[in-house]
């Protein structure tokens, strides 16, 4: 049996290191993976202490079904690089929205290899464009269970969000938060190290925020999640990802964009988009 690692969070969808240098100030060792060679080259330089001393381990490739084989198709966005996904309807969406992507080819990483020499962390950060539950269905194979998990959520087929719900379910989670990630970047954390230094963190742009207990609001039953998903994606159907808003010329959106805000005082996205967190 994988043991569970109280002082580990992997960092699945390293970036630029946005999530992992908070993980680091906290006090926690680090394994991150990440497909795109040039953020891993950033990272290997900003983080060179951390790798140094062996608090963080960066594994390259990208994470993806066995049937592929050991090599895999990488769509690179140059123009948005936390876009970069091996799935290539998510590469010609992200085209459609004027973000095309350049295929580049690299290795495959089998996570369940990973969890197996590693052990499973207390938390489980994952945000990998379009498979997110390949990384979760993972986990199936072990007795230990992440403490604390998160994942983007399903933004365009809520069968699929359900889908994503059920998977967390089933392998034991209890108790949810779906967390709005456009308000987070520029916010701050007063929070303690695993040691119990008091510690002031501004979260990045592109970073994921607080995670577990840290989240201020309230934890949810399944039913309840559900629920509220439902409501986030009235307004998905109008604004998110393959809606009609999105598909109006770029100054028509801009004036729509303009209207709501001055409507409802919103200023963050304007659906926003989502990361179910889950707790056992």
């Amino acid at each position: 049996m994988t043991d569970l690692k109280p002082n580990l969070i992997y960092d699945v969808g390293l970036h630029r290191g946005e999530d992992t240098d908070f993980y680091l100030k906290k006090g926690f060792n680090v394994i991150a993976l990440e497909a795109d060679p040039k953020l891993v080259a950033q990272c290997k330089i900003r983080f060179q202490d951390a790798i140094t001393c062996g608090r963080l381990r960066i594994i390259e490739g990208a994470i993806a079904p066995q049937s592929v084989g050991e090599r895999i198709t990488f769509y690179r966005n140059p123009s948005v690089s936390a876009w970069g996904t091996v799935e290539k309807t998510w590469a010609e969406r992200n085209a459609r929205l004027g973000h095309s992507s350049e295929e580049i080819e690299l290795p495959r990483v089998e996570i369940t290899e990973v969890y197996r020499a590693v052990g499973i962390p207390f938390y489980l950060k994952i945000d990998v464009e379009g498979v997110d539950s390949l990384v979760l269905k993972g986990l199936k194979q072990f007795e230990a269970r992440p403490r604390y998990i998160s994942i983007e959520s399903e933004t365009v087929d809520f069968v699929k969000l359900r889908a994503e719900m059920a998977l967390l379910r089933d392998l034991g989670y209890t108790k949810f938060k779906a967390v709005e990630q456009s308000a987070v970047p520029g916010t701050t954390i007063r929070t303690r190290t695993l040691d119990g230094r008091e510690l002031e963190h501004v979260f990045e742009p592109d970073a994921s925020g607080p995670f577990g207990e840290e989240i201020p609001q309230p934890w949810l039953s399944y039913e309840d999640t559900l629920r509220e998903y439902e409501s986030i994606f009235k307004l998905y159907r109008w604004f998110g990802a393959n809606s009609f808003y999105i598909k109006l010329p770029r100054h028509i959106r801009g004036v729509v964009r303009k209207g709501y805000r001055i409507l409802t005082g919103h200023r963050g996205a304007l659906a926003g988009w989502y990361d179910t967190h889950a707790s056992l």
